[in-house]
């Protein structure tokens, strides 16, 4: 079996990329912001040759209702 002590190293220190998440942190999205975001990855995820179309993920992702899971 293959050596995996690779994988126990911790990542480098990325400065950049830490300033970044949190900046992120404290973005708001609006929710037409929200709604985009949905569509596309509705789209962006649809299997090739589909018929979905970015204005059908729009719409679909405007009847989405959130719902608190059964915990």
């Amino acid at each position: 079996m293959a050596e995996r002590k690779a994988a126990f190293r911790r990542a480098p220190e990325r400065p950049g990329l830490q300033s970044l998440l949190e900046r992120a942190k404290t973005v708001v999205l609006t929710d037409q912001q929200l709604m985009e975001q949905r569509a596309s990855f509705v789209y962006g995820n649809a299997p090739k040759g589909s018929r979905i179309t970015k204005e059908s993920a729009r719409e679909s992702a405007g009847r989405i209702r959130i719902t608190k899971g059964p915990n």
